[in-house]
């Protein structure tokens, strides 16, 4: 088997690589990673698909936590009120809904 001119053996046999070894391997591994990234919105897809009610339940904690911003600038303190109990509500759906993806991975 004919061996690389470029890499060298140390006293115990073991290869140690040159510098063009390293700069070969490094565009090796950051051609691969370059064709396999996907997109944000790739992403987005996907672990939407996986977990439909972790985005889902953060959009609601979203909507209940500016709605009642809103109000509280408003001076609708029942309104804020009860949209702070909403988002809190809603918040406890997201953590529910990650909990049940991570036992679901699980399995």
């Amino acid at each position: 088997m004919a061996e690389n001119p470029q890499q060298q053996f140390s006293e115990e046999g073991k290869r140690e690589f040159t510098e063009l070894d390293w700069i070969t391997l490094k565009s090796d591994i950051n051609s691969a990673t370059l064709e396999e990234q996907e997109t944000p919105g790739d992403k987005f897809n996907r672990k939407f698909k996986e977990n439909p009610f972790v985005p889902i339940g953060c959009g609601l904690t979203a909507t209940a936590l500016v709605y009642g911003l809103y109000s509280f600038s408003k001076g609708n303190r029942r309104t804020s009120q009860v949209m702070m109990r909403y988002r809190i509500a809603a918040q406890g759906f997201t953590i529910a809904a990650l909990m049940f993806g991570i036992v679901k991975s699980m399995k």
